[in-house]
């Protein structure tokens, strides 16, 4: 194991800056994104009413972490696997799951959002974690394996 790092020492250290990277956005996210459902869910939210906001501003900055993070993503996918046909599907996926993310949350929150806290807690989830990239590398790992 030490001899495969020593001798990937480059792809390795990129490989922990970008996850570093991500997790830096975590660690900040009270201070780079506008969302005062962070505080809300982490409390006691389900006898709560949603706290007052603008939803475009909301909207548009879980857009921009969620593609902030997959950008990430990608780069990781890339400094794993050095496959063009990989990124490019990813990023497809990335951008496809996204939108269908971010449109169903703006349905959810501006329809439903008082009656549905739970939907609209595990769809932010997936917005706002790089959670696909969890899926993403042991589906491509066992697709090279497996070639």
């Amino acid at each position: 194991m030490l001899k495969i790092i020593l001798n990937h020492k480059a792809q390795f250290f990129l490989g922990i800056l970008i996850i570093g990277l991500l997790v830096l956005i975590r660690i900040f996210e009270n201070n780079l994104f506008y969302d005062p459902l962070l505080s809300f869910f982490k409390g006691e939210f389900s006898k709560n009413k949603l706290p007052q906001m603008n939803q475009i501003k909301l909207f548009l900055s879980l857009g921009f972490r969620y593609y902030l993070n997959s950008m990430l993503s990608l780069a990781l996918l890339y400094v794993i696997f050095k496959d063009f046909n990989i990124i490019k599907f990813s990023a497809f996926l990335f951008i496809l799951f996204g939108s269908m993310l971010l449109i169903a949350f703006a349905f959810t929150f501006h329809f439903f959002g008082e009656e549905n806290k739970l939907t609209l807690f595990y769809i932010r989830r997936f917005i706002i974690q790089p959670l696909f990239l969890l899926v993403f590398i042991p589906a491509f790992y066992y697709q090279k394996k497996a070639v």
